[in-house]
């Protein structure tokens, strides 16, 4: 039914959807059992409350509760919502069904032993650690037997130096300075002094004594330096005198491996001479090692 205009009323759609409410709302009833309800009728009549287990004594009435075969065959329904606990629960004579365990042997893995396998590559070295501190001294051990005889070793070797020369003709003083240069070879060894230079060369480091001989000019000036290398050492000198002499002068040096030592004349500033008569040896230059430097 229609009214002008096509619309429905709107009374009868309120209707309409109340009676779908209503409808819809209806509650669940269980089926109804008329057999069994007798059944109980009739226990109520012939059970004593006090002793009857199914009477609530809070309330004195009667709790039933459906047997699991009468449940059984029939059509499954929702007995609670969500998050409720079921109403048998509740009552503490209700037996209740807890589930079922059911024993499982343990076995303890790690005395189970297999054969022994076959052994593996070497890895490779670690870094190697700090040193430790020293220990304490061990004790002494036992004395051991006397060794062989050894094979004669060589001979010391002595280390020598020494030389003596001289000088038989005089010399006068010039402009500039001059080697004294000797022509008579006393002693020489192993040549470490060269006649041409009038030079000593030390071969063997070590300590050593020289000392100079010369014979003045009379009425004239002696003036000569001992020269290490190219230092002035020690002075000779005699004043111009009546009547010449015999001077001398010593020392030590203690020399390095080619290391100089030789006689210089002072330049003329005034008369310098130094007497010979050609054949005879009036200057003499002498020097020795004394102890070698290897020696300490």
């Amino acid at each position: 039914m229609t009214v002008r205009g096509g619309q429905p009323p709107s009374a009868l759609c309120a209707w309409v959807v109340l009676l779908l409410l209503v409808v819809s709302g209806e509650p669940y009833r269980t089926p109804y059992n008329q057999e069994q309800d007798q059944n109980r009728d009739r226990d109520s009549e012939t059970t004593d409350p006090r002793t009857d287990p199914r009477i609530d004594p809070r309330t004195n009435t009667r709790v039933y509760h459906r047997d699991v075969s009468e449940v059984r065959g029939k059509d499954c329904r929702r007995c609670c919502d969500p998050g409720e606990q079921p109403p048998h629960y509740s009552n503490p004579h209700y037996p209740q069904q807890y589930p079922q365990y059911q024993a499982v042997p343990q076995i303890n893995i790690t005395i189970l032993k297999g054969e022994k396998g076959d052994s593996g590559q070497r890895g490779p070295y670690g870094k190697s650690g700090k040193s430790g501190q020293a220990g304490p001294r061990g004790p002494n051990g036992i004395r051991g037997t006397k060794g062989s005889i050894g094979t004669p070793g060589e001979p010391c070797k002595a280390q020598y130096a020494a030389f003596s020369v001289g000088r038989k003709k005089a010399i006068h003083s010039n402009d500039y300075y001059q080697t004294l240069v000797f022509d008579t070879e006393l002693v020489n060894l192993y040549g470490h002094f060269n006649m041409f230079t009038g030079k000593f060369y030390c071969y063997v480091p070590g300590v050593y004594y020289f000392s100079l001989n010369v014979h003045t000019w009379n009425q004239k000036e002696t003036y000569v330096h001992v020269m290490h290398n190219e230092r002035e050492v020690v002075i000779l000198y005699a004043q111009p005198s009546d009547r010449s002499i015999m001077q001398s002068q010593s020392l030590m040096l203690e020399l390095e491996r080619e290391d100089q030592v030789w006689v210089r004349l002072f330049k003329g500033e005034r008369e310098n001479a130094i007497f010979s008569d050609d054949f005879e040896t009036y200057v003499t230059f002498n020097g020795h090692l004394i102890k070698p430097k290897s020696e300490g």
